[in-house]
């Protein structure tokens, strides 16, 4: 009962749309002034610095003093991971769906989860390396890298055994809420994110938490991880993973 009180504020503050639009439009750990973020949520200044306010006083949001500037991200990867879990919750019966925008598609297909990758490209790039045994599913939602991985990584610019772990472990499963699965996220999430960026393989769009994949990239990736890196082909992927889903709860032969 004690931790009701703490989850009923945290529920109050993400109940208004406009807060929502704020915290999602600094989803992908940067941080944005106060001006562009009313701008994101569709509000007047002065309604902006309310909403702000509430946020950074109940813990969702950072603040920090540039000059005359001020300037709001996420206060963790933790808020991060609450807003894709709550964004994963979705009515288990049939729903009549809107045709995606250009931004959403985009955004379905590759994206910043905070500070890590994912999308279905993300999705992809992780079952591959589960594929090839670099990363194996643990207890408490924990990945936990092989042998074969460390060595692997290390070629890919991510020495692992540099990395510092948190209190959840170098490598966690993060749930994907546009996929329905996982994504690798933590220290190593992180790094390898910015392993691929620096290497020139994906490089940010200016677009709030887009991720682009550079055409040396899709070689990359297809002869590495054997993931064909075009959206199409991502989406084929994704309906083959669907419907071996819905085989194996109804127990039948996927087609």
């Amino acid at each position: 009962m004690s931790h009701l009180p703490s989850v009923a504020q945290v529920a109050s503050l993400i109940a208004d749309p406009a807060r929502v639009e704020m915290l999602t439009a600094v989803i992908n750990g940067r941080a944005l002034p106060a001006g562009e973020l009313a701008y994101c949520a569709g509000v007047t200044a002065q309604t902006a610095s309310s909403h702000l306010a509430k946020l950074v006083d109940g813990g969702l949001m950072a603040v920090e003093q540039e000059g005359r500037h001020r300037y709001y991200r996420l206060a963790g990867a933790h808020v991060a991971e609450a807003l894709e879990r709550l964004a994963a919750i979705h009515p288990t019966g049939p729903i009549r769906r809107k045709a995606l925008t250009t931004k959403a598609r985009d955004l379905r297909f590759a994206r910043c989860c905070y500070d890590h990758l994912a999308g279905q490209l993300g999705v992809a790039v992780t079952d591959a390396l589960q594929e090839r045994r670099f990363l194996v599913p643990a207890e408490d939602k924990i990945f936990k890298v092989t042998p074969a991985g460390a060595t692997w990584f290390g070629g890919v610019g991510v020495e692992v055994a540099a990395l510092k772990p948190t209190r959840r472990g170098l490598a966690r499963q993060c749930l994907d809420w546009t996929e329905r699965t996982h994504h690798v996220a933590g220290p190593l999430g992180v790094a390898f994110m910015n392993a691929l960026c620096e290497a020139g393989w994906l490089r940010r769009s200016r677009a709030p938490r887009g991720v682009d994949v550079t055409p040396k990239g899709q070689l990359w990736l297809k002869r590495e991880l054997g993931v064909d890196a075009r959206p199409e082909a991502l989406s084929d992927a994704r309906e083959g993973r669907d419907r071996v889903r819905r085989a194996t709860k109804l127990n039948v032969r996927p087609r």
